[in-house]
Formats: C-alpha cells, sequence, structure tokens
C-alpha cells in the first residue's frame, strides 16, 4: 500500500474491536506541504487510518475470505487535535451494528497521548471483486494473499 497507515496492530478480538497504531514520521512525503514550518498529519489521512484500521477488524474477522473493504460512508466525523512527527495516532474501533448485505458498521476514536485526534462512524462494505466482476477472480486470491502478509508484518 503506498500509503499503509497502520503500522501496528496492538489488539483485535474478531467480531468486535480493534485498537491500532500510527506512528508519524517526519519524513512522510505529504508532511513537506501540509502545513509549511508546522508538519502534520492531513486530516484526510487521519480518516483513512481509521477506515485502514477498520479494514484490518473486518479482514481478520471472516478469515480474508473477503479482502475488499469499501468505505460507503462517513459520518459525524470531528476532529480534535494535530498529529505531528514524533506522534501516535491510537485508534480503537468497536462493531456497533453489522447487516445481512456485508455492511459494518465502525465506530471509535483516533488518539494521540490520550486527546481526541480524530473520531467518525464508518460503514464499510466487506466483498469480493467476482461478484462485483467476474473477470475479477484472479485479483481476489492476489489481494488476499497480500492483505494476509500484510496483517503478519503489523500485527504485533
Amino acid at each position: 500500500m503506498r500509503f499503509s497507515l497502520v503500522d501496528r496492530i496492538v489488539e483485535l478480538n474478531p467480531g468486535q474491536s480493534i485498537t491500532a497504531q500510527k506512528t508519524l514520521k517526519g519524513d512522510e512525503n505529504y508532511l513537506q506541504d501540509h502545513f509549511p514550518n508546522f508538519a502534520c498529519m492531513p486530516g484526510v489521512l487521519m480518516l483513512e487510518a481509521i477506515y485502514q484500521a477498520g479494514c484490518w477488524l473486518l479482514r481478520e474477522t471472516d478469515g480474508f475470505s473477503r479482502p475488499i473493504v469499501m468505505m460507503k460512508e462517513a459520518r459525524n466525523v470531528k476532529y480534535g487535535n494535530f498529529v505531528g512527527p514524533g506522534q501516535t495516532l491510537e485508534v480503537t474501533h468497536q462493531i456497533t451494528k453489522e447487516s445481512a448485505c456485508n455492511l459494518t458498521q465502525i465506530k471509535g476514536p483516533g488518539t494521540v497521548n490520550g486527546k481526541p485526534a480524530v473520531s467518525g462512524i464508518l460503514l464499510l462494505e466487506q466483498f469480493r471483486l467476482e461478484k462485483k466482476l467476474a473477470a475479477a477472480a484472479a485479483t481476489d486470491q492476489v489481494a488476499r494473499k497480500y492483505y494476509m502478509a500484510e496483517f503478519k508484518r503489523i500485527k504485533s
């Protein structure tokens, strides 16, 4: 992943919750522009970090059988603090609702040193590409292997 915004999974309870971390390094490309003389993680990447944490929770819950996870909706997203170089964004999510049509609602904060940095409610859809595009069946297998290897790397 070009922008892997989860460095480490601290705790994971399949079907229930996840705690993941992203430590912001000073040499990350986007920090050069955001903002000059006050480097901080852009809000959209903070949202991406909470989305990625939710993806890991869903993938591990179903044994990576549906490797593709799409964010369908983000609600009540709030930003409370900056994440600067050397700081760690810790994301804690809980599954709050599941539906029969592969939709899962997750909710939780992202904090820095215990202070709120970002929070929101995300609606995620999990699926196999072959269900939406028959020609993409091979892609599902490639994605599954890739995500399983990435998961092993970041799971502590």
